[in-house]
C-alpha cells in the first residue's frame, strides 16, 4: 500500500489540480462557436480504456440506455444531476449558460488517483483500488468538476493564493449541492463531505474534504490527518499546491456551510442562490480575496433579500465566525 498512498496523499493535497493547469491554459470558447449549443441537456460519456488520450471512445450518448459498466452510468447520472441543480434552481443552461453538452470520460490512465476540468470536459480516474475507489462513484466530486466549468464562463478565479481558494471552495460548494437537490436533503441532513465514499475500507477517513468541519474528513495512519484550516486562524501560508488553495478552501466553505445551517431548509434555495448571484456579478474580479468575496456575499444577499434581512445577517455571522473581515 506504501506506493498507492504517496499517490493518495499527493491526490488529497492537491486533487484536481490537473484540472485548472488545463483551464487556465486555455481560453473559455464563446458561447455559439465550435459545436452548436442548444438550451437542453446533451451528455456525452467516453472511455479512455485505461489510455490518457481524451476524449476516449463514447459509450453512452443523451438518451441513450444504461452500460454494463458502472463508471459510465454513474458518469452519465451524475452529468445530469448538476446539469438539474443549475437548470431548476438558478435558471442556468449547462456551463457557458447557452447549453453546452456535457462531456465526461472515465476508466482514464491506470490506478489513476484523480478527478479533474480540462477546460472542456470532466476527466475521472478509476483510482487505485488500495486507498480510493473510482471517483465516478461521488456526485459531490462530479458536481465539483463541473463547478470549475461554471466558474470558468463567470467569475474566472484564478488558480492561485486565495482566489485559487475560492475557486476551489465554490466548486465545492456546488459540488455539496448538487448531492444534496439530487437525495432532496436538508442543510441539517446533508453529511457535508466531498468525496464520500471514495476511500476504500482501508482507510480511517469519510471524504476527501468536511464543508462543516474542515480538517476532520479524515485522520488515517498512513494518510495522516486532514490538514484543512476551519478559520482564518490556521490560515495557511505556502508556496506549494498554488499557494495552499485546497488547504485554504476549508475557510470559505465552513462559511458557506454555516450559512446554511443558519438559514435551515435546503442549502440550494437561499444560501447557495446568495453564492450563485456572487459569482455571476459581472466584471467580478478574478483575483478575489476572501474578504472582497465575504463583502460581495453580504452585497448579494442584501440586493435579493434587503438588508437586515435573516438572509444578509446570516451571511455576515458565517464570516464573522471563521474570522474573515469585511
Amino acid at each position: 500500500m506504501a506506493g498507492a498512498a504517496v499517490a493518495a496523499r499527493r491526490t488529497l493535497l492537491e486533487f484536481d489540480a490537473v484540472a485548472e493547469a488545463g483551464q487556465l491554459g486555455r481560453s473559455a470558447p464563446a458561447p455559439g462557436s465550435g459545436t452548436a449549443l442548444t438550451p437542453k441537456l446533451r451528455r456525452t460519456v467516453f472511455d479512455a480504456q485505461q489510455r490518457q488520450d481524451l476524449p476516449g471512445v463514447p459509450v453512452r450518448a443523451e438518451g441513450a440506455p444504461p452500460t454494463s459498466d458502472p463508471a459510465a452510468d454513474e458518469a452519465y447520472d451524475g452529468l445530469g444531476a448538476t446539469y438539474a441543480l443549475f437548470s431548476d434552481v438558478y435558471g442556468r443552461s449547462s456551463l457557458d449558460g447557452a447549453g453546452q453538452p456535457l462531456q465526461a470520460t472515465v476508466h482514464y490512465g491506470i490506478d489513476y488517483d484523480n478527478a479533474f476540468w480540462n477546460g472542456a470536459q470532466i476527466v475521472l480516474g478509476d483510482g487505485d483500488g488500495e486507498v480510493f475507489e473510482r471517483f465516478s462513484k461521488s456526485l459531490t466530486v462530479i458536481g465539483h468538476e463541473l463547478a470549475h466549468g461554471i466558474i470558468q464562463y463567470t467569475a474566472k478565479l484564478i488558480y492561485q493564493g486565495q482566489a485559487g481558494a475560492l475557486n476551489e471552495s465554490v466548486s465545492d460548494v456546488f459540488g455539496a449541492l448538487t448531492e444534496q437537490y439530487f437525495l432532496r436533503q436538508t442543510a441539517s441532513g446533508a453529511s457535508w463531505i466531498i468525496g464520500e465514499g471514495l476511500f476504500t475500507p482501508e482507510v480511517n477517513g469519510r471524504g476527501l474534504r468536511s464543508m462543516s468541519e474542515p480538517g476532520s474528513a479524515y485522520d488515517d495512519d498512513v494518510l495522516g490527518k486532514d490538514p484543512q484550516p476551519a478559520d482564518m486562524t490556521g490560515y495557511v501560508e505556502t508556496t506549494s499546491d498554488n499557494g495552499g488553495v485546497h488547504l485554504n478552501s476549508g475557510i470559505p466553505n465552513r462559511a458557506f456551510y454555516l450559512t446554511a445551517a443558519g438559514l435551515g431548509g435546503y442549502a440550494w434555495e437561499r444560501a447557495g442562490q446568495i453564492w450563485y448571484d456572487t459569482i455571476t456579478e459581472p466584471n467580478f474580479p478574478a483575483d478575489c480575496t476572501f474578504s472582497l468575496f465575504a463583502a460581495a456575499t453580504i452585497t448579494a444577499a442584501e440586493k435579493r433579500y434587503g438588508a437586515g434581512t435573516e438572509e444578509s445577517s446570516a451571511v455576515q455571522a458565517a464570516w464573522r465566525e471563521v474570522n474573515v473581515m469585511v
